[in-house]
């Protein structure tokens, strides 16, 4: 929830008070934001994998990913996700020295094909990174599993903050989960129940008939 009394820079701009275009569906409002968006993400990923192939220096390929992350990181943290979804999270440290951290939703319309790329990136980069973790752990390769743990630490926390901006900072994401898990049990009820009655009971008493 965000405070009335936090400070804000000089140049920055309102939350919520971004200039949302309308056009037709289908379309993106903000592609070059999407692009960056996957971008960074992708491309972090694809030097990784394919960084052997470029330079066999473990220093420069660690430097190269390092600064892939960090700017996906902020990237998604200060741009994307308050211009595709119209999400934000960010700390900031009153005058007693206390840090606050801040979740903020805001209510405008919000393209859905872009909320969609960007919640399916969101998602999917983290697990691609678990999957090159696993791989870096049972390969005894030390040297790569610690940048496996970087990359899972700046994505993991904008994962978090997000999904800490969507349901909401009161309530927890283990309340969300068993409400979601009670609805679909009680639907699912619902519907083989109602299956059930809607279904004719045979006559046992009825009995064929022999046509000549």
């Amino acid at each position: 929830m965000a405070s009335a009394t936090v400070p804000l820079l000089d140049d920055t701009i309102p939350f919520g008070d971004e200039e949302l275009h309308t056009q037709a569906k289908g379309n993106l409002t903000h592609p070059y934001v999407t692009f960056f968006h996957l971008f960074f993400r992708g491309a972090s990923v694809v030097v990784y994998m394919l960084c052997d192939w470029f330079s066999n220096s473990f220093i420069t390929s660690f430097v190269t990913v390092i600064l892939l992350l960090s700017m996906d990181f902020w990237t998604v943290k200060n741009i994307t996700g308050r211009l595709m979804v119209g999400l934000r999270w960010w700390n900031y440290v009153d005058d007693d020295g206390k840090s606050h951290w801040v979740f903020e939703s805001r209510k405008n319309r919000i393209n859905d094909r872009e909320a969609s790329i960007f919640w399916i990136a969101l998602v999917l980069t983290p697990l691609v990174w678990v999957i090159f973790f696993m791989v870096a752990l049972f390969g005894f390769k030390l040297k790569w599993l610690l940048l496996v743990m970087i990359a899972l630490v700046l994505n993991g926390a904008n994962l978090y903050g997000y999904i800490k901006c969507k349901v909401g900072e009161s309530e927890s994401l283990t309340s969300v989960t068993s409400n979601f898990l009670r609805q679909q049990v009680l639907q699912n009820a619902v519907s083989i129940v109602t299956r059930q009655a809607t279904t004719p009971a045979a006559n046992p008493m009825s009995t064929p008939s022999n046509t000549v």
